[in-house]
């Protein structure tokens, strides 16, 4: 008996986990949000995320929040002649119909602006996404390691 309970309560654990960082919104499919650990003292972190618009017209991620920050922008990384640049999407990041896009290091992603406190590994963080045509969206950002890249995907969540 205390084995099939185990059992049974690490099957809810694993799957409440799981549920707690992947979103639905409208047509928009949110995959596990994320940032990393921040030293102390600085001013901006990166969110990261993976969207799939399952629907038939496009939508458009306009905005956020992040609530250990007091701005959010929507940046695209890009090599023009060996050189990295960064630059704002002011008007958003398109998603087109049956199109996943992944907000990920070095490429589309999530600028945290003007940090209220560093972020700290292991630890959620509240925020939104706001998008032109679903709306907006409560998640849940996991904080991973300072120099993490993309977390493994499995069914159990940090």
């Amino acid at each position: 008996m205390k084995h099939a309970f185990a059992v049974a309560l690490a099957l809810a654990l694993a799957t409440g986990s799981a549920a707690a960082h992947d979103y639905k919104l409208g047509d928009v499919t949110i995959d596990h949000p994320w940032s990393r650990a921040t030293p102390k003292g600085a001013k901006v972190a990166g969110g990261y995320v993976k969207l799939t618009n399952g629907g038939a017209a496009a939508d458009r991620l306009v905005g956020g929040t992040f609530a250990a920050a007091r701005g959010v922008e929507i940046h695209e990384m890009s090599s023009d002649g060996g050189v990295m640049k960064m630059r704002q999407l002011k008007s958003g990041l398109e998603v087109k119909p049956g199109a996943t896009v992944e907000l990920k290091p070095g490429s589309y992603h999530l600028m945290f602006t003007d940090l209220t406190r560093p972020l700290t590994m292991g630890e959620k963080v509240k925020g939104t996404l706001v998008f032109e045509k679903a709306g907006t969206v409560e998640v849940e950002y996991t904080v991973e390691s300072i120099g993490g890249g993309a977390p493994a995907k499995s069914g159990m969540h940090h």
